[in-house]
């Protein structure tokens, strides 16, 4: 059977014929959920192939295909498994608690084909959407704070098997060199931006002090690879997707990294001309490039504090250098949102410079951005 597969970016050649990839089908089937009905699915564009829709037992499911490098496949579905066997039993949290959140659960997977078969939430909105178009509230912040502090305390117990190993990003040994494998897969918008981080002695430096005092914190499950679009949000109940990232670390990581996706949304607001009926990025000076980033930011502030403020009633007896990381881990979200879309472009635009180098700054003097950035509450 072959399925069109549509988005609101319309269809995507790639992953839209599912009778390319047989493992999808066997897989629902072999789970007893039929297949996916004709003209009922949806997909999105990301480094996995994602499909979803209803199946003709009415089961309404996400299925996604893990693509790259074998070994790195290989070490994301052993962490995604490992929420399954160490942190299920934890979910959902419960919702008097003040931190309700949920998972999508796990059907059952293909290890071989690297083909996953999830629940699909049907009534959640993306966070990022919501901020797009300034419905996310400072209410639905602070309980995505506390959501993620109550990841932060769980303790799943020694035999649980957490990948322990520090992820890729940011990494020294790529700021210094790319290797010859690599190399051969960039493209011209990706060669440009390694040109600019790897001849940035500042910016190594930066980063080998902020992995160091990393190395330095206390070790809790963390997300690690957290963004606005997988938050879904439905009400006072929040779902959190893509686990494939988790692993012991710094909890730094995930709050420096919703602190960066409101800081990344604030930059490409610049240029958006939201709200602005008469807006052209054409005409913009530079001061008004300058003006309208603080304007943003400042926006934005609210929502950043109400998140660190949910946080830090959500996890009493923080270690006192928590805030000063988060604040250099958001600086690099900007930049690794950078790295994120270079491979997509043929060149780099100057609006995602422009954020990458407000990252820069944070990265660089991180202690300076502690209040701007909402994470006082931290340091009490």
């Amino acid at each position: 059977m072959t399925v069109s597969v549509k988005s609101q970016r319309g269809v995507h050649p790639a992953s839209g014929e599912l009778d390319r990839v047989p493992a999808v089908g066997a897989l629902l089937a072999r789970l007893g959920l039929g297949e996916f009905e004709e003209n009922s699915v949806d997909s999105r564009p990301g480094r996995n192939d994602i499909w979803c829709g209803t199946t003709t037992t009415g089961a309404s499911v996400f299925v996604k295909r893990m693509t790259g490098d074998p070994f790195d496949i290989q070490q994301r579905t052993r962490r995604l498994l490992s929420f399954e066997t160490a942190l299920r039993a934890f979910f959902p949290f419960p919702r008097g608690s003040g931190a309700a959140l949920d998972a999508p659960r796990l059907l059952g997977h293909d290890a071989e084909a690297a083909v996953f078969a999830f629940t699909r939430v049907t009534d959640g909105e993306p966070g990022n959407d919501l901020m797009i178009e300034r419905r996310l509230d400072e209410d639905t912040a602070r309980r995505c704070g506390r959501a993620v502090a109550h990841l932060h305390s769980l303790r799943p117990g020694e035999a649980a098997q957490l990948d322990d190993s520090v992820p890729l990003f940011p990494s020294l040994k790529l700021l210094e060199g790319i290797p010859d494998t690599m190399f051969d897969l960039l493209g011209t918008a990706e060669l440009q931006m390694w040109r600019l981080l790897q001849t940035d002695d500042e910016l190594r430096g930066a980063v080998a002090r902020l992995l160091r005092r990393e190395r330095e914190a206390p070790r809790v499950p963390v997300h690690c690879d957290l963004r606005l679009d997988q938050f879904l949000i439905a009400g006072e109940h929040l779902t959190l997707t893509d686990w494939e990232e988790l692993r012991l670390g710094d909890p730094a990581r995930d709050v420096g990294a919703f602190i960066g996706e409101c800081l990344y949304r604030s930059v490409l607001d610049i240029v958006s001309g939201r709200g602005e009926v008469d807006f052209t990025a054409a005409s913009l000076t530079v001061e008004d490039v300058l003006r309208r980033g603080v304007e943003r930011i400042r926006a934005r502030q609210p929502l950043m504090a109400a998140f660190t403020a949910g946080y830090a009633q959500g996890r009493p007896g923080r270690d006192p250098r928590l805030a000063a990381r988060a604040a250099a881990f958001a600086g690099w979200h900007l930049i690794d949102r950078m790295i994120a879309t270079a491979h997509f472009r043929p060149r780099l635009l100057g609006i995602e410079r422009a954020a990458a180098g407000i990252g820069r700054t944070a990265l660089l003097d991180p202690d300076r951005f502690v209040g701007s950035l909402g994470l006082e509450p931290l340091l009490n």
